[in-house]
Order: C-alpha cells, then structure tokens, then sequence
C-alpha cells in the first residue's frame, strides 16, 4: 500500500481502527496496541485526527475488550482458560499463579496490568473467573485504559510536534513499528517452542 493511501485510510477510519485494535488487543488478539496509540499521538500533532476523539475511541474499545473478557470468564470459568488460554500465554501452571496472585492483588492487576503485555490480556479473564465485583471491575478498567492511553497519546504527539517527523513518513513509522511487533511474537514463540 502506498504510503499517501495508508495515510488517507488512518485518517478516514483512524479512530474505528482504534477501537478495534484495543478491543482485540485486550481480548488475547495480537495487535499492536502501544505502537498504534504512539502513532495515533503523532497523527494527531499534525492534525490529522482529533485527541479527545481517540481518547475516546481508545478508552471505550480497551474498556469493552475488557468487559467481554470478563464476561468470558465469569461465564465459563477456568475451563474456559484452560481450553483458550494457549492463545494468551497461559497453561496451567500460570493458571495458578495468576489465581493466587489475583486473588491477593486483583485490584492492582486490573488497574496497572494495561502496562504489562500478557497481564492485560489475563486479568479480565481472571477477574471473571474469581467473581470479581463487576462494577468496581468496570470503574477500574476504564480508569486504568484512560490513563494508560493517555500516557502513549501524549507521548506519540509530543514526539510528533517535536521531532517534526513529517507526515508522509508516519506510514512507515507504522509499517516498520508492525514488523517489529510481527518479529517479536515470532521469536517469542520460537523460544516458548524450544
């Protein structure tokens, strides 16, 4: 795809894209989700889609991906877990660490795990699975997505507005940032298979 045509489809579909990258992200479907609010953040120092708009987009879709999980979890159980969990990096040994550990800090892993890949996709599922309370998992999830959006949005715009990247060049950024993320979970399953 030509550089100009990826360009106009980001900023024609920017923030539907958004949303669903979050939701799959959160739900255990890789996506690159960190690279993609960064590169949504340079968009926007050139204005080329709207803070709030992604913020919004953003917030709803990992908030949703979040809900959905738990939903799954509460509703299937660990069954669920151990037949699905291959998906999201969990076995049963995980499984049991993540139980005991959720148990003890649940709150924490729902509001900070959005910074840590793999626990992000876990602790939904997990929440579900011991009966975390619903509405303080709701107020939680979408707290800990609105500031750790934020964190990479602010990031990726004040990288844009200060490095003076130009804006034909972003597509590439976001081509080369996607091959990294397709190489690492390459080799990440390269060694979980030695």
């Amino acid at each position: 795809m030509e550089a100009n045509n990826m360009l106009a489809y980001i900023q024609s579909h920017g923030y539907i894209v958004l949303f669903l990258s979050m939701f799959f992200g959160i739900v255990g479907i890789p996506a690159p989700e960190e690279s993609l609010l960064f590169l949504v953040g340079m968009l926007i120092s050139h204005e080329q889609l709207h803070f709030i708009k992604s913020l919004l987009f953003a917030t709803v879709g990992a908030t949703v991906g979040m809900v959905a999980a738990y939903v799954a979890g509460y509703t299937f159980g660990s069954p669920f877990l151990f037949k699905c969990g291959h998906y999201i990096g969990v076995n049963r040994r995980r499984f049991r660490y993540a139980y005991r550990q959720f148990r003890k800090h649940g709150k924490l892993f729902i509001l900070f795990g959005y910074y840590l890949p793999g626990v992000r996709q876990i602790s939904p599922y997990m929440a579900g699975v011991v009966r975390f309370p619903f509405p303080l998992f709701l107020l939680l999830s979408f707290f800990g997505s609105l500031v750790w959006i934020s964190l990479f949005l602010c990031l990726g715009k004040f990288l844009g507005e200060k490095l003076h990247i130009p804006l034909h060049v972003i597509p590439f950024i976001a081509l080369f940032f996607f091959v990294l993320f397709i190489g690492g979970m390459y080799m990440n399953k390269k060694r979980k298979n030695t």
